[in-house]
Formats: structure tokens, C-alpha cells, sequence
């Protein structure tokens, strides 16, 4: 795979302003999404698995009942944050809906 370009940081918060459910942790994109309850929460992570797949970026991410907590990162950029996880967030945010 190629290299691909890390976002600068008024590039990073530029994109931030339209990801509500986003912010930077440990610099990563990184969102919590909680769900009526284990089967929802599942439901919404097999969902993300497939946009994922299909882009072949792939979050780090953990489940713990009704709670998905999801990082993003290009490690194709030396682990910075590129376009390819602001692409998926967005994905991920209308998959949440």
C-alpha cells in the first residue's frame, strides 16, 4: 500500500467541526457510541466491519455491553490521522444512526 498523507492540525479541526461525536484522544479520532444493549451495540459493529472492509481501513475498537468505543488512525501515516479515518468516521456516524 501506499503512503498516505497525515491532515495537518487546523485540517484535523476543521473536520472535527462536522464530526459531533468525534474528538482527538491520544492522537486518534476517537468516538463512544451506546446502544439500547448488547445485540444493538453487536448489530452496529458488524455494520462498521463491512464499511471498514470495503475501505480497507480497519479501526481499532472495543465492546463492552451497550458501549462501542472506536479509534481511528492511518497507520499508512505513520499513525497520524489522515483522510482515509475522517471518511470513515463519517461512515461510522451515519451507521450509528
Amino acid at each position: 500500500m501506499s503512503k498516505v498523507a497525515a491532515l495537518s492540525q487546523s485540517k484535523i479541526e476543521k473536520e472535527l467541526s462536522t464530526l459531533p461525536n468525534w474528538s482527538v484522544k491520544s492522537g486518534k479520532l476517537h468516538a463512544e457510541f451506546r446502544f439500547k444493549d448488547f445485540v444493538e451495540a453487536f448489530a452496529f459493529m458488524t455494520k462498521v466491519a463491512f464499511a471498514a472492509e470495503a475501505a480497507q481501513h480497519h479501526p481499532e475498537w472495543s465492546n463492552v455491553y451497550n458501549r462501542v468505543t472506536i479509534d481511528l488512525v492511518t497507520h499508512d501515516a505513520d499513525n497520524a490521522i489522515s483522510h482515509l479515518d475522517v471518511e470513515l468516521a463519517r461512515q461510522i456516524d451515519t451507521l450509528a444512526t
